[in-house]
């Protein structure tokens, strides 16, 4: 689901609707602050944009951001 790009990964998740999507967008905040990683991302309605990578690594994509993105790939899960 991730694409690397630009110097980024990239993801887009869609859900059934604005609450399912908040919802997700919070745990994925928990997650973020618990591995003191914090994403780039975008929410409109049903759907969130992610573009992952390491500000301290001069905005590359670093093994942070790969731990991120599975970390929210399992949280996903949880909401199919």
């Amino acid at each position: 689901m991730w694409k690397e790009e630009n110097d980024q990964l990239k993801a887009t998740f869609k859900f059934k609707d604005f609450t399912q999507a908040f919802s997700f967008m919070t745990e994925v905040a928990f997650q973020a602050e618990k591995l003191q990683h914090h994403p780039d991302w975008h929410n409109v309605y049903n759907t969130v944009d992610f573009a992952l990578s390491t500000h301290d690594a001069g905005n590359k994509v670093t093994d942070k951001d790969r731990d991120l993105a599975k970390a929210i790939d399992g949280i996903y899960e949880r909401f199919k």
